[in-house]
């Protein structure tokens, strides 16, 4: 019993502590301890409780030094116990638990007094390896239970000598006095943890570690660990962060590569060997594209008979050589999408196919799945037929070059023509054009930003997409109207009409824009009001989509009258799998793109931007810089609040890329 008068003992901070009992209550104690401080200590505290009574009338100058000498005496004590040897003289025992006195005793010899029990407490609470005292009682460990801690004691061992190294390493990697590549064992460790530390913060699997190697070796600030892999070599200056947090893949799996290989050395023989492909060699398509594309998976034809045009529209049959289950298919359901970023791309499929074999490369013979589509002069779809095909491309253009010949150039001209008369029609039936300016982001030197504006609604670009448009919505009506399953894409009318017919206002277009109903994806055909069409899929760019190329397999099922390529509830797993990972790929792709925007900003800091005003309410305005085509937003003036759609003048007042931080002033 914990009376006035017993010296007691009590943990502070890791540390044994003797004390005095000067006064006691049923759960306090009034307290001396042998620092000459005096306090109140709850009871559940008391470690160790003295079998005799001390006087405490003593001057407290002679009960401190009293308390002094028995700390001292039982530290001294501590020496002489050995806990291994009175772990393996009780290993054998019946039971696990025991009296802290009982094991003093056997420690040394003899009846354990209350400075024998102490010392014996002490060495427990130092060495926790053999025992664990719970509950006024000592409980011995297990032999596995001491193999766990030493493993873990190791391991921790371990950790504070990566915390330490570690700290180490990255100072001398700060200075540039580390040169050695590749770095030893303990600088790709710790390389390592704070590359996944600085990408997924306390979700990385070693947060609290690389925190630690951080804070010792004083880098403290967010970007800290960005510039030491930087340095390292590990990053570029502007490596591409989103892309890495998002983990998405960028090279290939072995059996993929193996799979792209052995494609490539198939010979065109084969594909004439098929009596379901249609030879269209004795067309010649064109392909139209931008300037810098390499990989072309659409060529248009065209032909004069009895006065309508039997416009050809061909694709690259993707599905001839990536079928359900092979590697390559299962790589491109992990992607979903090529990701195009101003520094480079992600293929969804290796550039061996994306390239090569599936690419209408001109005066190559090439897989198509071709639709040929009889227009009217008026430009009513009179029949449509698909077809497996054979096609080689016969000429090359680009856009530029596509729009100075659109008038002299007999083929375009057709097209051109059925181009404005399909638009016209779409536009009859809802459509919104909606046309905004492509921002083009070129990077010199690795870093020096260029930013500029191309028309989308040049007529090359506009004939392009409107003979996709058609082949796409002719693809959906074939697929629904036989019933098969399906990915359909469609659109809700918008929550209300600001544009009618075709504007090219960027103020009304932005505007309209934020009143669209979302785009859906499903396994039904369904009306597409932004398109103006009553079904629509997307089946023209099987090279950089998923959801193409499952469509593509569907229709040759269909065409070659075989089972379905994919069940309706496939379909529906497909509508998973294609939105999850284009919200990734998205993602990933508008912030790249911001990081560029903001790093050609860094260098514009001084000057003055034009921007529109697209909201202006009474806190915040909301406009667009014309430039470069980004949404910011500002305080609204309390004076001379501007009016929606005028332009005004605003200049950066602070811009980092890598922070993503951009705030502007009027």
């Amino acid at each position: 019993m914990t009376t006035t008068g017993k010296l007691i003992e009590y943990l502070e901070g890791g540390k044994f502590l003797c004390a005095f009992v000067t006064g006691a209550q049923a759960k306090r104690l009034h307290l001396l301890n042998q620092n000459g401080r005096e306090m109140n200590l709850p009871l559940s505290r008391v470690v160790h409780c003295s079998e005799k009574n001390h006087s405490v009338d003593l001057p407290r100058e002679e009960l401190t030094r009293q308390l002094q000498e028995t700390a001292a005496t039982r530290k001294q004590l501590m020496e002489k116990i050995d806990l291994q040897e009175i772990w393996e003289l009780i290993s054998e025992e019946s039971t696990n638990t025991f009296q802290p006195s009982f094991l003093a005793e056997l420690n040394f010899g003899k009846d354990a007094d209350d400075d024998i029990v102490s010392a014996f407490l002490r060495s427990v609470f130092e060495d926790r390896l053999y025992f664990k005292y719970k509950a006024d009682k000592i409980i011995a460990h297990s032999s596995e239970q001491i193999e766990q801690i030493r493993n873990q004691r190791n391991k921790e061992k371990k950790i504070q000598e990566l915390i330490k190294n570690g700290a180490e390493f990255l100072l001398t990697v700060k200075s540039g006095q580390n040169k050695a590549t590749p770095y030893d064992e303990t600088g790709k460790e710790c390389l390592a943890i704070i590359r996944d530390y600085y990408l997924f913060g306390s979700d990385a699997k070693h947060a609290d570690i690389a925190r630690k190697i951080l804070k010792t070796a004083g880098f403290n600030r967010p970007h800290d660990p960005f510039h030491l892999l930087v340095r390292a070599g590990l990053w570029d200056k502007n490596e591409n962060i989103p892309l890495l947090r998002n983990d998405l893949p960028v090279v290939f799996p072995l059996l993929g590569i193996q799979q792209a290989e052995m494609l490539l050395q198939q010979g065109p023989e084969k594909l004439f060997q098929d009596p379901a492909r249609k030879d269209f060699t004795d067309l010649r398509p064109m392909t139209i594209d931008g300037a810098t594309t390499l990989d072309f998976d659409d060529a248009l034809s065209v032909q004069e008979q009895d006065g309508n045009f039997l416009v050809g529209v061909h694709i690259s049959d993707v599905a001839h050589y990536v079928r359900p289950g092979d590697p390559l298919f299962l790589e491109a359901m992990q992607r979903g999408t090529s990701i195009y970023f101003p520094e480079g791309q992600i293929p969804m499929l290796p550039r061996h196919l994306s390239q090569g074999i599936c690419s209408l490369v001109q005066g190559e013979i090439r897989a198509a799945l071709s639709f040929m589509i009889l227009l009217s002069p008026d430009a009513e779809v009179l029949r449509v037929r698909i077809f497996p095909s054979v096609i080689k491309v016969a000429r090359r253009l680009t856009y530029d070059e596509a729009d100075t010949m659109i008038k002299t150039d007999r083929e375009l001209a057709i097209l051109n023509d059925l181009r404005l008369k399909l638009r016209n029609r779409r536009l009859d039936a809802g459509a919104l054009l909606l046309p905004f300016p492509d921002v083009n982001i070129h990077i010199h030197d690795g870093s020096k930003v260029q930013v500029s504006l191309a028309d989308t609604d040049t007529p090359s670009r506009t004939l392009i997409s409107e003979m996709m448009i058609l082949a796409n919505t002719e693809a959906a009506r074939y697929v629904a109207d036989r019933m098969a399953p399906g990915l359909f894409r469609a659109q809700r009318p918008p929550k209300k009409r600001v544009v009618h017919g075709l504007d090219n206002d960027l103020f009304l277009n932005s505007k309209q824009r934020k009143m669209l109903s979302r785009g859906e994806l499903l396994v039904s055909a369904q009306p597409h009001s932004g398109l103006g069409v009553t079904q629509y899929t997307t089946i023209t760019s099987p090279i950089r989509r998923l959801l193409d190329l499952v469509m593509q397999h569907q229709i040759h099922s269909l065409i070659r009258r075989e089972e379905f390529s994919f069940t309706e509830d496939m379909c529906k797993d497909f509508t998973s799998v294609i939105g999850r990972t284009l919200a990734r790929a998205n993602s990933v792709r508008q912030q790249r793109h911001r990081y560029w925007l903001l790093k050609y900003l860094e260098a514009r800091q001084d000057e003055l931007h034009t921007a529109l005003v697209l909201e202006s309410g009474p806190k915040r305005t909301f406009l667009l810089l014309t430039d470069i085509l980004l949404n910011i937003d500002l305080p609204t003036p309390g004076r001379n609040r501007p009016e929606p759609g005028c332009t005004v003048k605003v200049k950066v007042a602070r811009v980092d890329a890598l922070d993503n931080t951009l705030r502007f002033e009027w």
